[in-house]
C-alpha cells in the first residue's frame, strides 16, 4: 500500500508498505481523508503533540475510511462500514483511567502519532476507537470529527449557561469551531477576535458570531466576558485572554503553545475576579457528541474546510508553502463516499 512516512524531522518519504495486519480485536479501514493540523506540524519539526512521534512513522490522526477487515471479536463495525477514528489509545489500567480521567493515561497510544495513522492507504485500530457514521455525515467531514471531539471536552470543563457572553481568541480551524459550538451549547452571545479580515467576515455572516475584533487593529474590553476560549496558544494572546474575563470568569487555554513558553499575568486579578483557568487536554469519550453535533447540523465544518490535497502536497502544507488555509485535508483513497 501507499503511504507517506515521516522518515526523518521535516523529511516525507512516499513508500509501499505491507497491509497492517490486524489482530482478533481490530479494525482495517481503507483511508477516505486524514485532516492535517497543528499536532501534525509539531510533530513534523520534531516536537511531541499528545505523545513524542519517533520517525519511521505514519502520521494522520483525524481519519475516516471504510472498514476493510475486522478481526473476529469485533461486533460494533462490519466490512464496508463508513466510520471515523478517534485516535486516541488508553490502556484502562493506570490511576488516570481507574479514575475516570482517561486523558491524562499514563500510557497513552495514538493512532498517527505512536502507531501508524491515516496518512496512507490503509490503517488499523482497536475496534474500541471505531465509530460507523450515520448518513448524514460525509466522509470528507468525517475527517473533522477528531478536533471537534477536542473542542466538546474543552466545553464540557467548563459551567456554562444561556445567558453568557463569550469570546473566542483566534480565528484558526479550532477557533472557529468553538464559535460555533458554543453556539451549539446555548451561549446566547459568542463573539471572535483573530487577525483575518476574510475568516472574522465570514463567522460573522455565515456562523452566527456577534461581535468580531481584529486584534492588530483593536483592543478587546477589558472584563468584559463571562467565558474566554484561547485558541491560539501565545503568550500575549493567554494574557490577554486573562484581562478580558469578566468577574466570575472561566478561562479556558485550549492553544497549544510551545513546551517552553509562559505568560505573565496579574495574580490579584485572579483573585479578585474570582477567575477559574482551566486547561484542556485531547477528547476523552467525546467522539459521539463530536458525530452528533455534525449529523445535527449544529456545527458546520465542511464550510471550514479550505483545501483538499493528495499525499504529494503535505510536506509543501507543513512547510508553509501553501497560504490561506482554514482547514486541510488529505484526500488518501480512491473510492470516497
Amino acid at each position: 500500500m501507499k503511504a507517506l512516512v515521516l522518515t526523518a524531522i521535516r523529511r516525507f518519504e512516499i513508500q509501499n508498505l505491507s497491509t497492517p495486519s490486524i489482530g482478533a480485536n481490530d479494525v482495517l479501514v481503507n483511508t477516505a481523508y486524514a485532516g492535517v493540523c497543528g499536532t501534525d506540524h509539531d510533530l513534523y519539526a520534531g516536537r511531541p503533540g499528545s505523545a513524542p512521534a519517533n520517525p519511521p512513522i505514519v502520521l494522520g490522526h483525524e481519519n475516516s475510511g471504510i472498514v476493510a477487515e475486522v478481526g473476529n471479536a469485533v461486533t460494533n463495525v462490519s466490512k464496508g462500514d463508513r466510520v471515523a477514528v478517534d485516535p486516541n489509545i488508553y490502556c484502562g489500567e493506570c490511576t488516570y483511567c481507574l479514575t475516570q480521567r482517561p486523558e491524562l493515561c499514563d500510557h497513552l497510544s495514538a493512532v498517527g502519532v505512536t502507531r501508524n495513522g491515516g496518512l496512507a492507504e490503509q490503517f488499523s485500530a482497536p475496534a474500541s476507537v471505531v465509530y460507523r457514521l450515520p448518513d448524514t455525515v460525509t466522509l470528507q467531514s468525517a475527517a473533522a470529527i477528531e478536533p471537534l471531539s477536542c473542542a466538546v471536552h474543552g466545553v464540557d470543563l467548563l459551567r456554562l449557561r444561556p445567558y453568557q457572553k463569550a469570546l473566542v481568541i483566534g480565528d484558526g480551524f479550532m477557533g472557529q469551531l468553538f464559535a460555533q459550538l458554543l453556539q451549539a451549547y446555548g451561549v446566547h452571545r459568542v463573539d471572535l477576535a483573530g487577525i483575518f479580515d476574510d475568516k472574522l467576515k465570514r463567522n460573522h455572516e455565515l456562523f452566527g458570531v456577534d461581535r468580531t475584533y481584529n486584534t492588530q487593529r483593536e483592543s478587546i474590553p477589558v472584563d468584559s466576558y463571562d467565558v474566554v476560549v484561547e485558541a491560539v496558544g501565545l503568550p500575549q494572546t493567554q494574557a490577554t485572554a486573562v484581562k478580558v474575563a469578566a468577574k466570575g470568569g472561566q478561562v479556558l487555554m485550549f492553544g497549544v503553545g510551545p513546551q517552553e513558553s509562559s505568560f505573565e499575568m496579574n495574580t490579584y486579578d485572579i483573585y479578585k475576579k474570582q477567575l477559574t483557568i482551566q486547561g484542556s487536554f485531547i477528547n476523552p469519550l467525546t467522539f459521539a457528541d463530536a458525530i452528533a453535533l455534525i449529523s445535527a447540523g449544529k456545527v458546520n465544518v465542511d464550510g471550514l474546510i479550505s483545501h483538499v490535497l493528495d499525499l504529494t502536497q503535505v510536506q509543501d502544507f507543513l512547510d508553509g508553502k501553501i497560504k490561506d488555509v482554514s482547514k486541510a485535508i488529505v484526500k488518501v483513497g480512491d473510492t470516497l463516499k
